[in-house]
């Protein structure tokens, strides 16, 4: 029997959370000095109202080890855990940190229980398709060991891409000047950004307007893609349906997949890509 936890800046589709396998642990927005936990009571818009609305930009706080050992809890003997990337967070650290505490306890219960973490190098949707693989893998019938070396291998060949509608988040969080932000706002440039193979961040381009965006995101993934028919496209958005589904209608011209899924960004990933932004990965 095996679990998948997933921290919360990876959006869990709701057949997925039907499936009982997986869990998603809270982290915590704040925002003009209100907690926000990203768990189910999260509202996306009354969020974004109060980012909008908000002098400085909001933060997050990474669950505790004490939140990771309640989600190992259960009768699971196989145990992975999907963390938003180190270089971002402190996610991964906490998890590990829980698992050194749960092996410790089950070991004065004479229980063995095999606990792995991974550094998803990515975040949203991109820890999501690794918890996805890792599923797939267990019910093939592959061993503990044999999942971690394959989805060790998935996670090297996966990039992450964004493009974000508004850079209002990035300004008032003091990672661009005013002048920058005025610039790109009255230009109508849109930053393409996407993951490093350390899971760090980078711009990869920009485009005058968001349908020019897209294209050059779908360009950029298309340099990187590895084997993309054997895999499956993931895309989300920050309240951009519209926009996720032309972003959606342009990989599909350019490229074929095994499958591809739409999901609203949770908590965390709204608070990063901001009202518009979207987010894909294969």
């Amino acid at each position: 029997m095996y679990k998948i936890i997933i921290d919360s800046c990876g959006e869990i589709p709701q057949n997925l959370k039907e499936d009982g396998r997986f869990v998603n642990v809270p982290l915590t927005l704040e925002i003009n000095g209100e907690d926000i936990i990203d768990d189910e009571t999260f509202d996306q818009a009354s969020f974004l109202e109060k980012v909008a609305n908000s002098p400085t930009g909001p933060k997050s706080a990474c669950p505790s080890p004490a939140a990771y050992m309640s989600a190992m809890e259960g009768d699971a003997d196989h145990i992975y855990v999907i963390t938003l990337s180190a270089q971002l967070s402190g996610s991964y650290n906490s998890a590990i940190l829980a698992k050194n505490l749960y092996e410790e306890e089950m070991e004065d219960e004479d229980r063995e229980v095999r606990i792995h973490v991974f550094d998803s190098k990515s975040a949203s949707i991109g820890e999501t398709l690794i918890g996805m693989k890792i599923a797939e893998l267990e019910d093939a019938g592959c061993s503990y060991e044999e999942v971690v070396e394959k989805t060790d291998a998935f996670i090297a060949e996966q990039h992450t891409f964004f493009v974000l509608e508004t850079l209002e988040t990035l300004r008032k969080a003091g990672r661009l000047s005013n002048l920058k932000a005025m610039i790109a706002g009255t230009l109508n440039i849109k930053p393409i950004m996407g993951s490093t193979d350390e899971g760090n961040i980078q711009q990869l381009g920009q485009a005058r307007g968001m349908m020019k965006a897209l294209d050059k995101m779908v360009e950029c993934m298309k340099e990187t893609a590895i084997h993309p028919e054997e895999k499956i496209l993931a895309i989300s958005h920050c309240n951009a349906p519209a926009a996720a589904e032309q972003l959606k209608e342009r990989a599909l011209k350019q490229m074929q997949f095994r499958d591809v899924f739409v999901i609203d960004t949770r908590g965390v990933s709204s608070m990063y890509a901001n009202d518009g932004g979207l987010i894909m990965v294969l």
